[in-house]
């Protein structure tokens, strides 16, 4: 079995903002895998299916980005799953715009979703991707991360996203190290327009 759990807010209003990010990746991978996400149960919005014989639990907690922890803890616990089954996709401000990093375990850095759930799993050692949104500098960190992108950012995130739904599928498959091993990193578009813009890089 394997829980894969996109982090976002519920509402139209925050459909197509950066910290949205994980909702939408969860979006495309009940596409790819046909899996439809409707059922309510925990606090989220769950879809249920199979991929090569693997039970697959897709999970879109409604509770609100700072509160994530209190969907995905009771649905761990029901499902009796450990924490290599479950996957987290959630956006960072840390990474630029468009690169996708997969680890097995970590921190929770800046991000307020992922602090929820690790104080609520009582653990960090599990996978999850990042979807990078970047940092204005400028904007205060709860404004941007709530404000729509770009369209300058719009190709590189969608980009992003369908990379992280593809890893998702390569960790129901094949697990967290082959996901790593084949998405991890910038798409060449967004390494492209990074050097564009530094020179020296």
């Amino acid at each position: 079995m394997v829980i894969i759990c996109g982090l976002g807010n519920p509402g139209r209003e925050y459909e197509q903002t950066r910290h949205n990010m994980g909702f939408l990746t969860l979006d495309l991978l009940s596409e790819h895998l046909g899996i439809p996400i409707k059922k309510i149960k925990h606090k989220a919005l769950l879809g249920e299916g199979f991929l090569d014989g693997e039970k697959v639990i897709l999970v879109k907690p409604q509770t609100y980005m700072n509160l994530s922890g209190e969907s995905i803890r009771p649905l761990m616990e029901y499902y009796k799953a450990e924490p290599e089954d479950l996957l987290v996709i959630y956006d960072d401000i840390d990474l630029p715009v468009g690169e996708i990093r997969i680890r097995r375990s970590g921190s929770a850095g800046t991000h307020n979703g992922m602090r929820s759930v690790i104080f609520q799993l009582g653990r960090d050692d599990f996978p999850r991707i990042r979807i990078g949104i970047g940092n204005s500098g400028c904007i205060p960190l709860e404004k941007y991360v709530l404000m729509n992108y770009t369209q300058q950012e719009k190709p590189l995130l969608a980009q992003a996203v369908s990379r992280a739904a593809r890893a998702g599928e390569v960790f129901i498959r094949q697990g967290i190290d082959e996901a790593m091993r084949q998405w991890s990193g910038s798409a060449p578009e967004a390494r492209e327009n990074r050097e564009k813009e530094s020179p020296e890089a």
